[in-house]
């Protein structure tokens, strides 16, 4: 309930604190474009990591390995294409670092803490 709250509505309100800063600090057209620069960006990052990640998925799967790896790949870069195609500063960086490989490693551990605390005694077996 307290992330709900959080996701909701600090992460808005900082979002609008920023973008109205940078409209008043660098103008609103320069804002205005590097909203739209960071969108055309992430559906570029998304699109090409979400390609890799399904041919890794299809290669592990051909190999007989286990695909849990390529699709937690596939669920970061799929969560920071969303995140970039929102307008707003924090949820751009976000984004980025959920999409490009060396960050989402290190995020990744704790994305799968998350997700087995979360879906911890619900039926739902999280599996490295």
């Amino acid at each position: 309930m307290r992330y709900l709250l959080f996701v909701f509505i600090v992460v808005p309100a900082l979002e609008i604190s920023l973008l109205m800063f940078s409209g008043k600090t660098i103008g609103v057209l320069p804002t205005f474009l590097l909203i739209l620069t960071t969108g055309f960006l992430g559906a570029y990052f998304a699109k090409k990591q979400g390609m890799q990640a399904v041919t890794k998925m299809r290669e592990d799967i051909q190999r007989g390995l286990f695909i849990g790896d390529a699709v937690m790949d596939g669920v970061c870069v799929l969560f920071g294409g969303l995140l970039l195609l929102a307008p707003g500063f924090v949820s751009d960086i976000a984004g980025f670092l959920l999409l490009f490989p060396y960050t989402r490693k290190w995020l990744k551990p704790l994305l799968l803490r998350l997700f087995r605390r979360t879906f911890q005694n619900r039926n739902v077996i999280v599996m490295k």
